[in-house]
């Protein structure tokens, strides 16, 4: 798999061809429905990067894609204005300042045409932005240091943090890191861009600060801009950790208001989240919906902005698994009321139809994670009321055209990864609109494979998709990998960038995809049976969806290995504590002894609502490893902050140490660990990934295949 290797059959029987392949995310309609931009990212020219770029696509369906931008460093967060304007973040050098001085910025590139120009900065750049459907508001998200009053001294503390080479943070809150970074010094806060065009600030100015640790004054705080760049007014001054990363908030469609999740701490650690009402114009800040039993977020506004639906998500016990449930409630909190409450499923709200009769909303469902309506007139309305719109994929991004007529969402599935469609709301079908690049081949097809199990008596059904390479029959039957989906809350139903299939399937390996206990889209007692007992129902579920695999006759049952990711790695490792089936078992970003693992994670008191003591030292897979006879290749990134490297690395040394594979007089092991100093639950690179799959498919043909394979050259 090199470089200048010869075209081949299709991009997943070469690294360089897949990691090359444009990926779409992210979709903005215009308040009028006659704009759609999506963006799409590709490898840059040293092939070590993606940069996005924004593209608009025909909403009906008979132009081709056009690319709007083409920046170095990439645009993205689209939004656009009541005008048609396009908005988006993007880290652009300007004049008088170099590359690494840039910073992002809120960047608008007129309907009318020109260049785009910068609309609104802040010190430390600004992650989000967002516009009203009628008027001109704009709101962006930026981390902002709790020790700055204002701009200027924003300013003045981070020259002097950068100046000085000082990183260190104090924390006096929990958490203190998300997944891959650190939390602090800086939070996010909500700005609104508003007022008079900035005048141009004097070139002796630009490096003027004050003394005043609180602040000075606002002016002379921009460096040189365009005539119409705005300043920013903070929304959410005291905010401190409120507004978490993934805290998420609406913005009224006139504008005025912004609902967002607000982060509440309490004791021992703990942190749960309300429903914050946000005055604009004021600044003023109400709390909605405050309950003790619940985390609450993911509110969508409704089009005269009257009303918000939400998620409400039961706070989760060692013997309950969370229910997510989908609410709506007046705009001052009152009469709030769950939504077909005996509809089982958890569901997602992603737009209101513009009557406001009804919600558009994703949910995992047997295998998929299609659009449906939800009514939200009729407090009598259940699960039969809900109308599903979408039959197979799973959809995103879901926005609405102003007459109610479509949707527009990307949607994706294990056959094609994420294209922009359009969703008749009449249900008359999905079309797919020509976007900025086409599906790629695949080196085989996708069936469904399916079983039972008996708990209690009573039949439990389990699915999976199954991946099979073009040419396996049962002449020639194919090796079967086993893939373990990460979560433990999800589903195999998306296109995945990360864990790909084709990958294998193009080495002729049959990649089996299943949903076990735990997983959701088969309803909350599947979920249920799961929780609390990881090696238990998931384990059983994983063992029986293999053995009707293999009992297919394209499948060779002699030759099977293991995979799985952060849960599915954790399972890897259970799996291999509990059966030699496999000739092989890759277990990435795991979990392996769960008494370690619970006051390190970044969210410690999340775990705590998981298992108990008991129940996490029960279901640890350290405690098997004298039983573990199968060659493990262990796979983790430094940068973990979900699964921390000490995982890793104690599984790697009782591997060697006390496994019942250990290493030899000699030091030599038939185990391998594959780390990633600079990655981190995920391997994002385009040339650390490529050394992945090349590491991992060596692996498995060494002890599946029989077949040795050069590593690759830049692992020296």
């Amino acid at each position: 798999m090199t470089d200048d290797a010869a075209q081949p059959a299709t991009p997943f029987h070469d690294l360089d061809a897949y990691v090359a392949l444009p990926r779409l995310g992210g979709l903005a309609l215009a308040p009028d429905g006659s704009r759609l931009v999506v963006g799409q990212s590709v490898l840059d020219e040293k092939k070590t990067r993606y940069v996005t770029a924004l593209w608009e696509v025909d909403p009906a369906g008979e132009r081709p894609a056009r690319r709007l931008t083409r920046g170095a460093k990439g645009e993205g967060q689209a939004a656009i204005t009541p005008a048609g304007d396009l908005l988006f973040v993007a880290k652009r050098a300007e004049a008088g300042t170099s590359e690494d001085d840039a910073v992002p910025c809120v960047w608008r590139l007129p309907a009318a045409g020109g260049e785009a120009h910068v609309l609104a900065r802040r010190p430390d750049g600004v992650g989000a932005v967002v516009a009203s459907r009628t008027g001109e508001a704009v709101v962006v998200v930026a981390d902002t240091l709790l020790g700055a009053g204002d701009e200027t001294a924003e300013r003045r503390l981070r020259k002097a943090r950068k100046e000085k080479k000082v990183a260190a943070i104090l924390h006096d809150g929990y958490p203190v890191r998300y997944w891959d970074h650190d939390l602090g010094p800086a939070f996010p806060r909500l700005f609104s861009v508003e007022g008079a065009p900035l005048p141009p600030e004097k070139p002796e100015d630009a490096e003027k600060v004050t003394s005043d640790a609180e602040g000075g004054s606002p002016s002379s705080t921009k460096d040189p801009g365009p005539d119409d760049e705005r300043g920013t007014r903070d929304l959410t001054a005291d905010a401190r950790r409120a507004l978490s990363p993934e805290a998420g908030f609406d913005l009224a469609p006139d504008g005025a208001t912004i609902v967002a999740s607000w982060a509440v701490p309490g004791a021992k650690g703990f942190v749960r989240s309300v429903l914050a009402r946000i005055d604009v114009a004021t600044g003023e800040r109400t709390v909605i919906v405050d309950d003790a039993g619940a985390d609450l977020g993911a509110a969508v506004i409704s089009p005269d902005g009257t009303r918000v639906a939400y998620v409400r998500e039961t706070i989760s016990t060692p013997h309950d698994a969370p229910r997510v449930e989908l609410w709506v409630a007046g705009i001052d909190g009152s009469g709030a009321r769950r939504l077909v409450s005996d509809w089982d499923r958890w569901a997602h709200p992603e737009a209101w139809l513009p009557d406001g009769s009804a919600l558009l909303v994703t949910a995992d469902d047997g295998g998929a994670a299609p659009v449906f309506v939800v009514p939200v007139g009729d407090p009598g309305a259940g699960a039969s009321d809900v109308r599903r719109l979408t039959a197979d994929g799973a959809f995103t991004n879901v926005v609405v055209a102003p007459d109610g007529s479509a949707a527009f969402a990307l949607r994706s599935s294990y056959e094609y990864p994420a294209e922009v469609v359009r969703v008749a709301l009449d249900g008359s079908g999905v079309s797919v609109l020509p976007g900025p690049s086409a599906r790629p081949a695949l080196p085989g097809h996708l069936r469904e494979v399916t079983t039972t199990v008996v708990e209690i008596g009573a039949e439990v059904a389990i699915r999976a998709f199954l991946a099979v390479p073009d040419g396996a029959s049962p002449a020639a039957p194919a090796p079967l990998a086993l893939w373990i989906h990460g979560g433990p809350l999800g589903s195999w139903n998306a296109w995945s960038w990360r864990w790909n299939p084709w990958l294998l399937v193009a080495q002729g390996y049959a990649v089996l995809l299943p949903d076990p206990a735990l997983s959701t889209g088969y309803g909350q007692d599947f979920i249920q049976r799961g929780w609390g007992a990881w090696g238990k129902a998931p384990f059983t579920d994983l063992m029986a969806i293999t053995d009707a695999a293999e009992a297919l006759p394209e499948v060779d049952e002699t030759r099977t290995a293991a995979m799985g990711g952060s849960f599915g790695g954790y399972m890897a490792n259970w799996v291999a504590g509990h059966t030699d089936r496999f000739a092989a078992i890759v277990t990435h970003a795991s979990l392996w002894a769960l008494d370690q693992f619970g006051p390190t994670t970044d969210a410690a008191f999340y775990w705590e609502r998981e298992m108990t003591a008991e129940m996490a030292l029960e279901n640890s897979p350290h405690r098997a490893v004298a039983d573990i006879t199968t060659p493990m290749l262990v796979v983790h990134g430094d940068k973990d902050y979900r699964v921390p490297i000490g995982e890793g690395l104690r599984l790697w040394y009782e591997l060697l140490s006390s496994s019942g594979l250990p290493a030899g007089e000699d030091g030599t092991s038939q185990h391998r660990f594959l780390y990633f100093p600079d990655e981190n639950h995920w391997v994002l690179t385009p040339q650390h990934a490529k050394v992945w799959y090349e590491v991992v498919s060596g692996f498995l043909a060494r002890h599946v295949l029989g077949e040795e394979r050069e590593l690759p050259e830049v692992l020296g």
